[in-house]
């Protein structure tokens, strides 16, 4: 008989797959498959701990930490616990943390300038250093309201098939050619100066961006060698400390 676990709610539909031209990626390592998860047995710590590599990596500055008030707001509860958000749902997020950080998959310090709020690192090099780096007063964590969330990120095919059109397999791996090329904010502005300019044309915005790769971009734009706009694969070797 399959286990409850196993079962999906009847109430939630099947997953319908991943969107066409989806090129959102989250990193893992290896060791994570082969030293962690054969001995994670808590479903709440498992969930914690993939979403927690999923949200250092959204950070766009070099230190890649998440905050106890990130984890534990109201938004995130019902994605990590298998309860609503509740004081009871709060509870196992706290349980599920306390065991990864005893497992040593994340490494913890307080941070007095938010009250002694923790915050926490993924152990990997770039994650030691970065603690480190906070002990040693060299950086601030962000203050406010937390800062990630599960939003729904634009990419260029969404917004591709807004403007101009149903994607084809060729007009897809030619988007995915632009957005390693240029900066997304590039992009975006390109794709809002022709619908200002009712222009349903790809090659227009192409020829934009390639002349603003050539001129410089218009004020406002960050240039293309910006540390904002480093390809994945940099951003990755950041993350990990390669």
């Amino acid at each position: 008989m399959p286990s409850a676990m196993n079962t999906p709610h009847p109430s939630v539909p099947p997953f319908a797959g991943f969107r066409p031209g989806e090129t959102g990626t989250t990193r893992l390592p290896d060791a994570f498959f082969s030293d962690l998860l054969p001995f994670i047995d808590d479903l709440t710590e498992l969930k914690l701990t993939l979403y927690c590599f999923w949200a250092v990596q959204q950070r766009l500055d070099n230190h890649f930490y998440i905050r106890r008030a990130e984890l534990l707001a109201s938004q995130i509860l019902p994605l990590l616990s298998a309860l609503p958000a509740t004081d009871q749902a709060t509870e196992q997020i706290e349980a599920a943390l306390t065991k990864a950080v005893a497992r040593g998959t994340l490494l913890t310090v307080n941070d007095d300038q938010a009250a002694d709020e923790p915050i926490y690192f993924i152990n990997t090099a770039r994650g030691r250093a970065a603690r480190s780096a906070f002990l040693a007063a060299q950086w601030k964590a962000e203050p406010g309201e937390p800062l990630i969330t599960l939003p729904e990120r634009p990419n260029i095919f969404r917004r591709y098939e807004a403007w101009f059109g149903p994607l084809t397999p060729l007009l897809a791996d030619k988007l995915r050619d632009t957005e390693l090329t240029y900066p997304f904010e590039w992009i975006e502005v390109a794709i809002q100066s022709a619908i200002e300019r009712n222009i349903r044309h790809w090659q227009y915005v192409e020829n934009l961006l390639k002349r603003w790769q050539t001129e410089g971009p218009p004020d406002g734009l960050v240039r293309a060698d910006s540390p904002r706009n480093q390809d994945p694969q940099t951003a990755y070797g950041r993350f990990w400390g390669d």
